[in-house]
């Protein structure tokens, strides 16, 4: 027979997974296909929310009970330790010794291929068949570069498979449980998850103290923005507490400020239309600007945030006339925080000690000036931020 292995951390399973799934079984002839989630990944660590090994294993079941000769394989579930892959198909080849055993994977995982456990010893158990889309242009060269390489270093059988994708990953499915506009689940699947709040989505997010604020928070983006919205929660707190307001109430809405910035725009679009949110003609046709308002909406609805923390998400990318001492701490931590660097941060870091106004104005003039030179239409709040600071400073000036 033969049969395919297909492993992961399936958290949660998707349709992207179901439809790999049955595409692969079609296109490589196989027999079997065993979805093999594991317990403990060695490559990643499970995020904040990740159900129990035993409870993924059921939402595996019901992800591809649909798809005919998809099998579920509890083996790295029961086995103790790291879920290495050396290990699941020493085991598999010792129960099906005369069967070709196919070792799934996307481009991703097989360019750091040689950097698992016992690399050459998998490639003696399996064919490597790599998953890719016909639009992986910027990674192609790469992938056909390491399949030579790794036929000619450890004689491996390197299969490339062409498969549609759906552009949904885990990491975003996961995003949007947390925020209550769930996407890319087979209904059975998302049902389960719903009745047992995992992911997020069991109501325990309002009120949290702030340590699990920051946990969750960071949890939710992008690991190469996790610095800067660190920075912006930091800087915040320094500022409230030199200008006078409340120090945590900064620190909170610095942590949250840019909540949903790990969404598309198609993704930003939806959880506006799932929180009911009127948008501008210059917003629908710029969905990168969302990422304010829905994050304010998820920060109230879903954390409890207060109306304070609300607003000050609310602008902290266009900024408006007459911004409260919160809104305006936020709308400059934001852009002076330590991570930032371009020509100018640092009179903003001066100014932001000396004169919060006229640092909220240098922010704003820089921004206005970025749009103009990009031939990009202007936000009438940034428009009319940037009139009012100014005035502010040009009265500061003539006193």
């Amino acid at each position: 027979m033969r049969i395919g292995v297909y492993g992961g951390s399936f958290n949660p399973p998707h349709t992207g997974h179901a439809l790999a799934a049955a595409e692969l079984i079609q296109k490589l002839a196989l027999d079997r296909l065993l979805i093999v989630p594991a317990a403990d990944p060695p490559h990643k660590t499970l995020p904040a929310g990740t159900p129990s090994p035993e409870d993924r294993l059921e939402l595996c079941r019901l992800a591809f009970s649909g798809i005919p000769g998809a099998e579920i394989c509890d083996y790295e579930i029961r086995r103790e330790g790291k879920s290495y892959t050396v290990d699941t198909l020493s085991m598999l080849r010792s129960r099906y010794p005369e069967d070709e055993l196919i070792l799934l994977m996307g481009t991703d995982m097989f360019l750091s291929f040689s950097t698992w456990r016992e690399p050459e010893r998998i490639a003696s158990l399996a064919v490597l068949a790599v998953m890719h889309r016909d639009d992986q242009t910027e990674t192609w060269d790469s992938v056909c570069h390491e399949a030579e390489r790794l036929r000619q270093t450890m004689h491996a059988q390197v299969l490339l498979v062409e498969n549609r994708c759906q552009e949904i990953s885990s990491t975003v499915v996961r995003r949007l449980l947390a925020f209550r506009a769930p996407e890319g689940l087979d209904p059975a699947v998302q049902d389960k998850i719903l009745q047992n709040g995992w992911y997020l989505t069991g109501g325990q997010l309002k009120n949290l103290p702030y340590d699990k604020l920051r946990e969750i928070s960071l949890s939710l983006h992008k690991e190469k923005r996790r610095a800067h919205v660190q920075g912006t929660a930091d800087t915040a707190a320094a500022l409230a507490e030199h200008w006078g307001d409340d120090p945590d109430t900064a620190r909170r809405a610095g942590i949250l400020h840019d909540i949903t910035k790990a969404l598309s725009e198609q993704e930003q679009l939806d959880l506006s239309a799932k929180y009911k949110m009127t948008l501008t003609p210059l917003q629908q046709e710029n969905p990168k600007l969302l990422h304010a308002k829905t994050g304010a909406v998820v920060a109230r609805d879903i954390f409890g945030e207060s109306e304070k923390i609300f607003n000050a998400i609310w602008w902290h990318t266009t900024g408006r006339a007459e911004m409260t001492l919160l809104e305006k701490i936020i709308y400059i931590a934001d852009y002076m925080e330590p991570n930032r660097c371009f020509p100018g941060v640092e009179l903003l870091r001066d100014l932001a000690w000396k004169d919060l106004d006229a640092a909220v104005f240098q922010g704003l003039d820089q921004a206005v000036a970025h749009v103009r030179k990009q031939g990009m239409p202007l936000d009438s709040d940034s428009l009319s931020a940037w009139n009012y600071y100014r005035n502010i400073t040009e009265r500061s000036l003539r006193l």
